[in-house]
C-alpha cells in the first residue's frame, strides 16, 4: 500500500529499516539459510550483511533522522530462506518507493534490495517481472542523490563502452564517487570516503558562445563540455585545440560540421541555420531509445531524453543551451561541474577494473565495439556513399537503420553480441540483400575502398594486426556478396554466421560452396536402415551428408569423419531439427529420424 502522509511515510521507512536490521543480524549469525554449501553459504551471508549495512540500513536511517540508534536481535524463528526474505523486502521497498515525496535515500535502499533479491533468486523471472510491473507507471529518470549515487528508474537500456548490454532492474543505483568495487553499480563506498557533490567554484563558466560562419552558426558552451575529443579529433579544421577562437565555423563542409555537432555526447554543441537553432535535429529527435552508456574510463553518456532530476526530485539545471536529450554525467567523482562530466577523468587517470590481462581481446573489442563500428558505417553511408556515382544509386532506397544493421552484422562477425542474428535474421537475411543485385567488380572495389577510408576517419585502430584482420574479412565478405548477387546464383541459404578472429582465414580454394557451382552432380543416394536394423555411421549416417554439405562445413568439422560427427552430434541434430542444416534446405523428416536413431542408440561407427 502506497502511503500518503509524512507521518505514515516515516513510519513505513522505520518499519522497513527494522526488518533490514533483523535480516542483517540473522545473516551475521548464520540463522538464515542461503541454499548453498557450507563454504559458499558463509560467503553469501557475509556479502548480504555488508550490502544491507552499506546500501540499505544506512540510507534508510538517513531518511528517518532523529530516530534513536536501532539494533535488532535475530531469532531462531523460521521466516523463510535468504532469497525469500530478500524478495519480500524488495517488494515492500518498491511499494514504499512509489509513495509521493519519497526521499532519495529510500530509492537507494530499494535499488540495493532489488539487486540482492535478484542475485539470490536467479531463476525467478517472475520476481523481476513483478518489480517492473510495480514501477511501470514511473517515468524513466535519473536522480542525483545528495552526496550519493545516481538513482536510475525504469531505464532499461544500459550498455558498456562496447555496446554490450548490461543487466538492468527497474530501480538501480549507479556509482558516482568513482570508488565502488562493483562499477558501474553503487556499493555504498561514497558514504565511507566522504564523497561530496559540490561544484568547484573555479569551474569553467556557464556561457554559450556563438560562432557565425558562411553556411551555419555553431553554438558552444565550454562550461558543459566533457572533452571527449569527438569534435577536435574528427574535424580539427573547425574545432581547434589550443587555438582561439576555439571554433572556426567556415573551416569545414556543412554536412561534416553538422555530423560533428550531432556526435557531441555532452550536449555542449548545437548549430543554427538562418538564425534559427536546429535543436531537434541535433538531439536526434524521436530516433534514439533512452539509453545509458558506461564509457571506457569515462562518464555515463545518456541519450534518448531520460529525465535528469536533482536531489529533491526537482529538474536538474543543466547549463545554458544544454541538450536534455543527451548529456554526460561524471563517474570518476572528481568533476568540477557535478553532476556533469568536466573531463577530470583524464586528469585523475580514472580507470575501470581490468579483466583478465591474459585473455585475448576479440576483433570486436579491439575495434572499440558497436559504437566504433556504428561511427564507421554512418560515416560511410552518410558521407561517402551519397557523393559516389557508383554506389549512390545502389543505396538510394536503403532503410533509415541500414548503418545500424551493418554495424551489428560486423560486430557479430568479429566476435561481439549476436545482435544481427537475434534482431534481423542472421545469415539468411544478409543473403537476401544481395540476391539479384547484379553487383560488379568495380562497385565491390569501390565499396571496399570507401569502407576502409571510413574506418580511418571514424578512428578505428590503425595497428597492422587489426587492419590485417579487418581488411581480410572486408575483402572476403565483399567478394562473397559479389558472387551471390550474380544472375542465376544459387548460394546456400542456411549457412551459419561467419566468425572472424585474429587467426581466421577463408580456407583453401574449393573449401567453400560457390553460389555459381552446379548442384547435385556428385550426390550419392542416401542409405536408410530398415526399421529393426541398427544404425551405423559408415553404412547410413555418412550417406545422408552430400559432398555439398561436407564442403559447406569444412570451416568447422568434417561431416564424413566419424570422430567429428560423433563429437558434434548434439549440435548437428539441433540444426537438423530446426532446418538450418544442410545449407540449402531442410532434410526430409525420415532422414532426421535416422540421425536421431543413431544418436539415441549410442552413435555406432
Amino acid at each position: 500500500m502506497v502511503v500518503e502522509s509524512a507521518a505514515q511515510l516515516r513510519a513505513a521507512i522505520v518499519t522497513l529499516l527494522d526488518r533490514a536490521l533483523e535480516l542483517e543480524s540473522a545473516a551475521v549469525r548464520g540463522l538464515v539459510p542461503a541454499d548453498t554449501d557450507s563454504g559458499e553459504q558463509q560467503d553469501d551471508l557475509a556479502f548480504v550483511a555488508q550490502r544491507l549495512r552499506r546500501s540499505v540500513i544506512r540510507p534508510l536511517a538517513d531518511a528517518a533522522p532523529g530516530e534513536p540508534e536501532r539494533k535488532a536481535q535475530a531469532t531462531e524463528e523460521d521466516r523463510g530462506g535468504l532469497g525469500e526474505r530478500l524478495a519480500q523486502l524488495a517488494r515492500d521497498a518498491t511499494t514504499l518507493r512509489l509513495s509521493p515525496g519519497v526521499p532519495a535515500e529510500v530509492q537507494e535502499a530499494t535499488a540495493a534490495l532489488q539487486d540482492l533479491a535478484c542475485r539470490f533468486a536467479p531463476g525467478d523471472s517472475q520476481l523481476v517481472d513483478g518489480l517492473r510491473e510495480m514501477q511501470a507507471e514511473l517515468p524513466a529518470a535519473i536522480q542525483s542523490e545528495r552526496n550519493g549515487p545516481y538513482l536510475v528508474t525504469n531505464a532499461n537500456h544500459l550498455a558498456d563502452w562496447l555496446g554490450t548490454p548490461l543487466p538492468t532492474l527497474p530501480q538501480m543505483a549507479l556509482c558516482r564517487c568513482g570508488g565502488s568495487k562493483t562499477k558501474p553499480f553503487c556499493d555504498g563506498t561514497h558514504a565511507e570516503i566522504g564523497f561530496t557533490d559540490e561544484k568547484d567554484p573555479n569551474r569553467v563558466a556557464d556561457r554559450r558562445d556563438t560562432y557565425r560562419g558562411q553556411q551555419l552558426t555553431i553554438l558552444d558552451n565550454r562550461g558543459i563540455c566533457q572533452h571527449s575529443g569527438y569534435c577536435t579529433d574528427r574535424l580539427a579544421t573547425v574545432f581547434r585545440v589550443d587555438q582561439e577562437p576555439f571554433v572556426a565555423p567556415s573551416g569545414g563542409r556543412m554536412d561534416e560540421i553538422i555530423r560533428a555537432v550531432r556526435s557531441c555526447p555532452s550536449g555542449a554543441l548545437s548549430y543554427a541555420l538562418d538564425g534559427v537553432e536546429e535543436r531537434a535535429d541535433v538531439d536526434h529527435h524521436d530516433t534514439r531509445v533512452p539509453s545509458i552508456e558506461v564509457s571506457k574510463d569515462g562518464p555515463y553518456r545518456i541519450t534518448g531524453g531520460i529525465g535528469l532530476l536533482g536531489p529533491e526530485g526537482e529538474g536538474q539545471e543543466q547549463g545554458t543551451g544544454a541538450s536534455t536529450e543527451h548529456y554526460a554525467l561524471c563517474r570518476c567523482g572528481q568533476s568540477q561541474n557535478k553532476p556533469f562530466c568536466s573531463g577530470m577523468h583524464w586528469h585523475v587517470d580514472f580507470k575501470d577494473p581490468v579483466g583478465d590481462p591474459d585473455r585475448e581481446p576479440t576483433i570486436f573489442e579491439w575495434a572499440g565495439g558497436y559504437p566504433a563500428l556504428l561511427r564507421m558505417t554512418r560515416m560511410f553511408y552518410e558521407k561517402h556513399v551519397p557523393q559516389d556515382p557508383l554506389l549512390a544509386p545502389l543505396f538510394a532506397n536503403m532503410s533509415p537503420d541500414h548503418p545500424e544493421r551493418v554495424a551489428k552484422w560486423l560486430g557479430e562477425v568479429f566476435g561481439g553480441p549476436q545482435a544481427y542474428s537475434e534482431q534481423h535474421g542472421g545469415y539468411p537475411r544478409m543473403l537476401s540483400q544481395h540476391i539479384g543485385k547484379g553487383l560488379t567488380e568495380e562497385k565491390r572495389a569501390r565499396w571496399v575502398q570507401l569502407i576502409m577510408r571510413s574506418a580511418k576517419e571514424a578512428g578505428l585502430p590503425a595497428d597492422p594486426e587489426f587492419r590485417s584482420a579487418f581488411s581480410s574479412y572486408i575483402e572476403w565478405g565483399s567478394r562473397l556478396a559479389l558472387e551471390n548477387s550474380q544472375p542465376g546464383a544459387k548460394p546456400p541459404e542456411s549457412m551459419p554466421m561467419p566468425h572472424w578472429g585474429w587467426n581466421t582465414a577463408a580456407g583453401p580454394p574449393g573449401s567453400r560452396i560457390s553460389a555459381l557451382q552446379p548442384t547435385g552432380e556428385d550426390d550419392r543416394p542416401a542409405v536408410l536402415p530398415h526399421p529393426d536394423e541398427p544404425v551405423s555411421f559408415e553404412k547410413h549416417v555418412k550417406t545422408l551428408f552430400r559432398h555439398r554439405d561436407r564442403q559447406s562445413m569444412t570451416f568447422a568439422f568434417d561431416l564424413w569423419s566419424y570422430g567429428d560427427v560423433q563429437a558434434h552430434r548434439d549440435a548437428i541434430l539441433e540444426r537438423l531439427r530446426n532446418g538450418t542444416m544442410p545449407c540449402d534446405g531442410a532434410w526430409p523428416p525420415e532422414h532426421v529420424a535416422v540421425f536421431q536413431r543413431w544418436v539415441s542408440s549410442g552413435s555406432a561407427p
